[in-house]
């Protein structure tokens, strides 16, 4: 993909087939689009991608399926006819990266199972995200993002330290093993730029979760016992001052963290002068980390009488500015509506047929010499005409046709 300012994508040229529904498959292949994939969704005629129509009876794509699915294309194929199934594997011969994330055996079972496709192209990248490992004990069971985490780990370490397990709020089973498995495609097809030879990927969202929980690890490491739950500290444990703070305004998200650093004291003694409390330097319940930690309650509650008197901002900025790690408790409005992120293009507003103008995250990396436009995502089956006659040559007659025979 060619940007407005005649840069080249970084993954011009690479064309991807995506049979992902839901969030961790095309989170991942969003990732590609937006780095100048081409990315073709291949979508059953009638439902596409299972999170398109996320209320009953509506035809109107959800926002569910447009903040997963921009800079892509869309064509419906019906895998289960036999023309279908013989264009999906054509489209396969002219693809680098096939990729699908269906439940345990359904891909196997509409005949584009990995033996198929390395047949029809033995330099394909086929790359598979399912919840739990095909050679292991679990390999028919079900998953979820929330199913992922709970498997993973992410549960166990997340909420209060006497509380119940909580599940982390961002959708890390599912979008994190997608971010895992973009890392993956495009080392192999690096790997295939050596060496000609392309190769299958298999990712479970449960082992994906493990990259997510090392620090777990090295504090179990560390104390012989599973990793902890620490509710707003530090997992590592014993740091302090580390956790949220009441701001003024008492709302929700009035808060902000706060953290000295064991490695540097200099975060400490910032803090005591931003607080205009400079005797605490030298206070015996306070000079030393292995101290504070150990009076942490004195200490969280001459913290919370000074962030109680300012806004959450106010904090943030006066910590941030005298060299003390710190952040204000920022909601998704706050943020979505954020004039520094917009101007920066973390937030791009894109036009779609049906919702209008949509707000939405774009990709965060800033790359030098790769600026590629985003688009909202596509209707169904939008692309059909354009990707068959430039993927399989096929006239727009030849495509009417499918149509008229509920191939397409």
């Amino acid at each position: 993909m060619i940007s407005g300012n005649g840069m080249e994508g970084a993954l011009a040229g690479l064309r991807v087939l995506d049979l992902t529904q839901f969030e961790a498959g095309p989170s991942c292949t969003e990732a590609m689009a937006f780095l100048g994939a081409e990315v073709v969704k291949l979508e059953n005629p009638t439902s596409g991608d299972q999170g398109r129509f996320r209320k009953p009876g509506s035809d109107e794509d959800s926002h569910y399926f447009l903040e997963f699915n921009a800079n892509k294309k869309s064509v419906t194929c019906n895998l289960k006819s036999e023309k279908g199934l013989a264009m999906a594997k054509e489209m396969v011969k002219q693809a680098d990266v096939f990729i699908e994330n269906f439940a345990p055996g359904a891909i196997e079972r509409l005949g584009l199972g990995y033996d198929v496709v390395r047949e029809l192209n033995p330099k394909i990248i086929y790359a598979q995200v399912k919840g739990f490992a095909q050679d292991g004990p679990h390999a028919n069971y079900l998953s979820f993002d929330m199913i992922g985490q709970s498997v993973g780990g992410l549960l166990s370490i997340t909420g209060e330290r006497d509380g119940v397990p909580i599940k982390p709020g961002p959708t890390i089973g599912d979008t994190g093993t997608g971010m895992l498995m973009c890392i993956s495609i495009l080392s192999a097809y690096i790997q295939r730029m050596r060496t000609g030879k392309g190769q299958r990927i298999q990712l479970a969202m449960q082992d994906a979760m493990i990259q997510y929980s090392r620090i777990a690890y090295s504090t179990m490491a560390d104390t012989g016992k599973p990793g902890p739950r620490t509710g707003n500290k530090t997992i590592m444990g014993g740091t302090a001052p580390s956790g949220i703070f009441p701001c003024k305004g008492g709302g929700p998200n009035d808060y902000v963290y706060i953290l000295a650093s064991r490695a540097n004291e200099q975060h400490w003694h910032r803090i005591c002068d931003v607080l205009g409390r400079p005797e605490l330097k030298d206070d015996e319940r306070f000079n030393s980390p292995d101290k504070r930690f150990e009076n942490e309650p004195a200490l969280d509650e001459i913290l919370t009488e000074w962030s109680m008197a300012r806004g959450k901002r106010e904090a943030w900025e006066a910590l941030g500015q005298a060299g003390v790690p710190a952040g204000a408790v920022l909601d998704t409005a706050e943020l979505h509506s954020d004039p520094d992120m917009e101007a920066r293009g973390i937030f791009r507003t894109v036009k779609h047929p049906q919702k209008g103008d949509v707000k939405m995250p774009a990709w965060p990396a800033k790359l030098s010499d790769c600026d590629v436009p985003m688009t909202a995502a596509p209707l169904l089956g939008q692309h059909s005409e354009e990707v068959l006659g430039q993927w399989l040559n096929m006239t727009p007659s030849d495509v009417a046709a499918l149509r008229d025979e509920g191939v397409i």
